[in-house]
């Protein structure tokens, strides 16, 4: 965001880049839905200080789950008191196992080729619980291992018949979703650089950006409930074009024939559909080679009075 005393005041820059380099940085922790990508609820916060984490954020919107949903996160959001919290609310979780963690083997019961029932221990009170929730929080939970391809899962999914670790696999893939939609609010929606120089405005631009969000992938959904598609089916960036070139005959075309006009429009979302996205693998790595500017090393100012001497 802008480099404003405010922003920075709320939002803080990193601790590596020297005052006046730097720019304020904002946390935001999602929850999307895996059916159609809309946005369930979202938190924000300093990306550094006191409960500022991910699993902080995360806490303050779980009350958006209800009893049968289920939580798919990578491997950062497996721990005990997390999924702990998941089977009080009656939500199942699925996680890549963080490679720290170990299970010992006494502590498994084999259920299947490379499927295990573990037995996790209630980790010692970290300083953000306070005695009391910690004290309701069980001794021991009892958990699913599953190792796919060399990949270890956990999950609270004891049923092994009813979730194959096949199921697992399948369920797992399809997390790659959610950085897709990431990439669609930040990169399509234009909102990796927020533009507002006060923090009160950067919350309202971050809520209009998601709302916008929303309300397209609404747009998704009627068109594929109508045409008997799936949402994840559609293209997203597609969705955005065709509704910015439809959005001026729409705002002409009198109100009696406004609904052909929309109807045409969702059959058009339908057309453009996305590829199969199942087992991609992609590098992290650039293409495009970027313009070879050389960083600011000093505040702007400085550079620019430095600059007027120069051609003066």
């Amino acid at each position: 965001m802008p480099d404003t005393p405010l922003n920075q005041r709320a939002y803080p820059q990193s601790k590596i880049q020297k005052p006046g380099l730097g720019f304020p940085k904002i946390r935001l922790v999602a929850m999307l839905s895996l059916s159609c990508g809309a946005l369930l609820n979202f938190a924000t916060g300093p990306c550094r200080g006191k409960n500022t984490g991910e699993h902080a954020l995360l806490r303050q919107i779980l009350d958006s789950l209800t009893t049968g949903d289920v939580l798919v996160a990578d491997r950062y959001y497996g721990t005990y008191f997390l999924i702990a919290e998941l089977i009080q609310r009656g939500v199942d979780g699925l996680f890549k196992l963080h490679g720290n963690r170990k299970t010992p083997n006494s502590q498994r019961t084999k259920l299947l080729n490379k499927d295990h029932s573990i037995v996790w221990s209630k980790p010692q009170r970290p300083a953000w619980m306070n005695e009391d929730t910690y004290q309701t929080i069980p001794a021991q939970l009892t958990l699913r291992q599953t190792k796919i391809k060399g990949k270890v899962f956990i999950s609270t999914f004891l049923d092994f018949k009813t979730v194959t670790y096949k199921d697992i696999g399948q369920l797992y893939r399809q997390r790659w979703l959610i950085e897709l939609d990431l990439r669609s609010i930040k990169t399509v929606l234009q909102m990796d650089v927020l533009r507002c120089k006060a923090p009160e405005m950067i919350l309202k631009e971050i809520s209009v950006h998601l709302l916008a969000y929303n309300l397209i992938r609404t747009i998704m959904a009627q068109a594929a409930y109508r045409h008997q598609r799936s949402p994840r089916s559609i293209s997203f960036k597609a969705a955005v074009q065709l509704l910015t070139a439809f959005e001026p005959i729409l705002l002409l075309t009198p109100r009696i024939r406004r609904q052909l006009l929309y109807d045409s429009l969702l059959k058009s979302i339908v057309i453009h559909r996305v590829g199969n996205r199942q087992g991609r693998r992609e590098p992290r790595a650039l293409k495009r080679r970027l313009r070879q500017y050389a960083l600011l090393t000093q505040p702007r100012p400085i550079m620019q009075n430095r600059l007027a001497k120069y051609y003066a």
